[in-house]
């Protein structure tokens, strides 16, 4: 009786151990609202428009991430990561099985973490966890996710590096492979950025830059980024052309304080497309400046509402349309993974802008939904509930 219960113990530890060794999570966030946008065009006309509306405040995905303990300090890592729509069950990035993420790596707890394939940039790793897209996701997001503020687009055939923190600084760099015979630079995806972070001070920079293989056309071209690969933007009355841009420069910058309750956060974001098709005789390279403000009060343990302004201002080849955006939020934590949250917005443009290849007045198009205005602005409200698990 002895041996059998000295063996049945270390199979038990043998089995631990194995556990501890190597893990995999089954994750995933469901969340959707019911919203009301205005002067929205439409068959009938323009009007409002009361709609679903799937992945507000945060993106609807599943996911799968593992990790395997090889010795040393040494792992294997890896993270699979697939979007929808919760209202209609259809599959988000274009209809990839997994549009959000798709990598493996090596992770040193000294060394840093080195990760391959379709991944997102490390201007989104660092500077966006200090502005509100964390807290409230799109309805704070820039007019048109113009600057990726919101993590529209991803880079694929990508290798990434992130370095461990140390006293609350982390770095990482990005670059993706063109694949292009004959030209190394055609296609290709550069990006650096850092981030410190220690008690209620953070600050983050970053740079990033991405091209097509030169044959632009309408719907995007070929690059790794994945805005040179898609055939839809965000908002097409704000950014509707630059997909076909020869390339993008992006360059970030976010701070954020917290005393007490309360947190304030500044960012900036300066956004150059070139060589994008129109027919505009002003030449083709558009820069848009952003500046955020954000403010934010945590009522109770389980209340958080916020406060965010936005302005952007394009300039370059006739362009000079300018957006005030104006967002507020407010959630509730029902439990660590259930959230109830509304949301309120308006916007105004003026200017011209080219985002249809030819020079026009500017339409507003509320954050990122891509519910484009007819006219010049446009509000916004919504109500919704998000889980987590």
């Amino acid at each position: 009786m002895k041996k059998k219960l000295c063996l049945l113990a270390v199979c038990a530890a043998i089995t631990s151990m194995a556990h501890a060794q190597s893990s995999v999570t089954l994750y995933g966030t469901l969340d959707d609202a019911i919203a009301d946008f205005s002067n929205v065009q439409g068959a009938n006309g323009s009007g409002n428009q009361i709609r679903m509306s799937s992945g507000n405040l945060s993106p609807n995905l599943w996911g799968l991430k593992g990790k395997e303990d090889l010795g040393n300090g040494l792992s294997a890592v890896f993270k699979l990561e697939s979007g929808f729509n919760v209202n209609n069950g259809n599959m988000g990035q274009n209809g990839r099985i997994f549009g959000r993420t798709a990598m493996v790596g090596l992770s040193d707890a000294t060394a840093g973490t080195v990760t391959l394939g379709r991944q997102y940039d490390p201007l989104i790793d660092l500077i966006q966890p200090l502005t509100d897209d964390d807290n409230f996701g799109s309805t704070f997001a820039t007019p048109g996710d113009i600057d990726n503020y919101d993590n529209s687009y991803r880079t694929n055939n990508s290798i990434k590096y992130a370095s461990p923190s140390y006293g609350g600084f982390q770095w990482s760099a990005l670059y993706g492979v063109g694949g292009q015979a004959g030209n190394v630079s055609e296609g290709q995806t550069i990006a650096v950025a850092a981030a410190y972070n220690n008690g209620p001070v953070g600050f983050a920079a970053g740079y990033f830059r991405a091209t097509n293989n030169g044959n632009t056309t309408n719907d995007g071209s070929v690059g790794t980024f994945d805005q040179f690969n898609s055939n839809s933007v965000d908002s097409p009355a704000i950014n509707g052309a630059l997909a076909s841009a020869r390339s993008l420069q992006i360059i970030r910058a976010a701070g954020d304080y917290a005393f007490g309750p309360v947190t304030v956060g500044l960012s900036y974001s300066n956004v150059d497309y070139t060589d994008y098709l129109t027919t505009v005789g002003g030449g083709n390279d558009t820069k848009y400046n952003t500046g955020q403000f954000m403010i934010n009060y945590q009522a109770t343990p389980a209340a958080l509402v916020g406060f965010g302004y936005n302005y952007t201002k394009g300039s370059g080849s006739d362009v000079n349309a300018a957006y005030n955006q104006f967002s507020l939020g407010g959630v509730y934590n029902l439990s660590k993974r259930t959230s109830l949250y509304a949301m309120a917005g308006y916007q105004k443009a003026t200017g011209n802008t080219t985002a249809s290849g030819t020079l026009a007045p500017a339409t507003a198009s509320f954050a990122d939904f891509g519910y484009d205005a007819s006219t010049d602005s446009q509000s916004m409200v919504m109500v919704g509930l998000r889980h987590q698990f």
